[in-house]
């Protein structure tokens, strides 16, 4: 089945049953994968408001379907509402600091990829100094 004839039917069988969290989360994805962005948002709207499975994966594409098509300030406030559900996810986190970047907000940005890569311990015992310096960007010697 092509990836048209997919939304088709998502499309149809969303219009039987409006209200299916889960069609409304396989219909925004499916707009995603296409490359409708725009399409994609008010499916991701209304499965938040009634999903109550996948909800990350939900904030997740929402936030970074907003950045993608600029809006990155609606983008930072769909992670932090997936973060407020989520606490530290770091896709979330990840994704969010991009919009921060993208609003012009690069230690923001900086910072919040450092403190996430120390967290991880993927920093080859420099954890510690790059938290440090997360809160720190400017500090010389």
């Amino acid at each position: 089945m092509s990836d048209e004839e997919k939304l088709n039917d998502l499309l149809a069988r969303l219009a039987e049953r409006p209200d299916d969290p889960d069609l409304l989360r396989q219909t925004a994805y499916q707009h995603d994968r296409m490359g409708l962005e725009h399409e994609a948002v008010p499916y991701y709207e209304r499965a938040l408001e009634l999903a109550q499975e996948d909800r990350l994966g939900l904030w997740t594409g929402y936030g970074s379907t907003l950045r993608v098509i600029g809006r990155f300030e609606d983008a930072v406030a769909a992670f932090d509402r997936g973060l407020a559900e989520f606490r530290g996810d770091p896709a979330l986190r990840a994704f969010r600091a991009m919009a921060c970047y993208n609003l012009g907000r690069s230690r923001e940005a900086v910072g919040e990829l450092l403190h996430l890569l120390a967290e991880k311990e993927q920093l080859g015992g420099y954890e510690r100094p790059a938290a440090y310096y997360a809160d720190h960007l400017d500090e010389t010697v």
